[in-house]
Order: structure tokens, then sequence, then C-alpha cells
């Protein structure tokens, strides 16, 4: 039986702001980084670079609208993708 692919992709949460409804950060995986805003308030969430944005974009959604309230300012998560990146 053959193990799926799998990646770890490592969060680190810049700026939040309850006022202004977002959260900043950035997040690595493999050899990509990405810098990521989420305006939770209108469920908008822009990734740059474009380079391997597909990839991540959609998984990133799913881990900070899981994780929101936890998210603090200097904290650092992981979640996992199943696939090789």
């Amino acid at each position: 039986m053959c193990a799926l692919p799998r990646t770890t992709a490592h969060v680190r949460i810049t700026h939040q702001s309850w006022q202004q409804g977002q959260i900043e950060g950035e997040v690595a995986a493999s050899n990509y980084i990405w810098q990521f805003q989420w305006c939770f308030r209108q469920g908008e969430l822009k990734v740059t670079p474009s380079l391997g944005r597909a990839l991540i974009k959609e998984p990133l959604g799913r881990f900070l609208e899981q994780q929101d309230y936890r998210l603090e300012p200097g904290g650092d998560y992981s979640f996992t993708l199943r696939c090789k990146i």
C-alpha cells in the first residue's frame, strides 16, 4: 500500500485586525513562500505571488476558516496538504 503524498504548510500570522476584519501573514510549503491577506468579513483571500498560488489558496482558506479565532499575530501554525508540492 502506497502512502499518500503530503506536504506540511507553515503559517505565520503577521497582522490581525478584528475592527477591519482581516488577518495577514505568510505561508510556506516546500520551496514556496506566499503572503496572504484574508478579509474574513468579505470572505476574500488574496495570495501573492501567483507562482504556485493554485496549490495553496483553497487549503489555506479552509485552514483559516477553521482556526480563525485561535490565530494570533506572531503565532506559528501548520497544516498538512494531501499532495506533494
